[in-house]
């Protein structure tokens, strides 16, 4: 389902945007996942001796224009927890590898595939669930639904699951407008302390 055009940013349609972007992000996206493989390898063989199977949780996201995609992550809680949005989770229980690998963000390793097949970026809005109904239409509505979802970006670094639906998509349709080479070079920038000082997670 494509976005409506009405609202949609000029930012979003223009060259950086639509061939610059995606561009980067496989060619880093590829150094960066040579660089990480025996990290990943680690983590894997980690949660597999003390879980079991599967290592990888997927779960189904809304993406790009609306579209459906599979995001991949190291699974960090035990086999059968539903599809629930990451800020109503603190009750549920994770597995010994799984408290480590999200202390230091290493559960989400895996969507560096996203960022190469091009269902995700690495700056973007945050792929919501499909149930997120309201997030969904107002990021339709202020175009930032016309971008790919990025493991990091405006609203992740201002403590994203804690946030009402409302500022959230405010902060999306902010960096739709303001999406530039600069703009995502600075958001991965201050994603570095954040890796290192990060907020809760649940």
């Amino acid at each position: 389902m494509d976005a409506p055009q009405t609202g949609l940013p000029n930012h979003a349609r223009g060259v950086y945007a639509r061939w610059v972007k995606p561009v980067f992000d496989v060619a880093v996206g590829i150094v960066v996942a040579i660089v990480l493989s025996p990290i990943a390898l680690v983590v894997a063989i980690a949660i597999l001796v003390d879980d079991g199977r599967p290592v990888l949780f997927r779960q189904q996201r809304t993406g790009r224009d609306g579209s459906a995609f599979m995001i991949n992550k190291f699974r960090s809680m035990p086999t059968g927890v539903g599809n629930i949005e990451s800020a109503e989770a603190a009750d549920l229980p994770v597995t010994r590898v799984g408290a480590f690998i999200r202390r230091f963000s290493l559960d989400e390793v895996p969507q560096l595939i996203n960022v190469l097949n091009g269902s995700m970026s690495f700056v973007g809005p945050r792929p919501p669930l499909p149930s997120q109904v309201e997030l969904i239409e107002i990021r339709r509505a202020n175009g930032a639904l016309a971008l790919r979802p990025g493991l990091t970006g405006l609203a992740q670094l201002k403590g994203y699951d804690f946030m009402p639906t409302a500022e959230k998509a405010l902060l999306d349709g902010e960096y739709a407008r303001s999406i530039s080479f600069t703009r995502d070079m600075s958001l991965l920038f201050l994603t570095v302390p954040y890796l290192l000082h990060p907020p809760p997670r649940y």
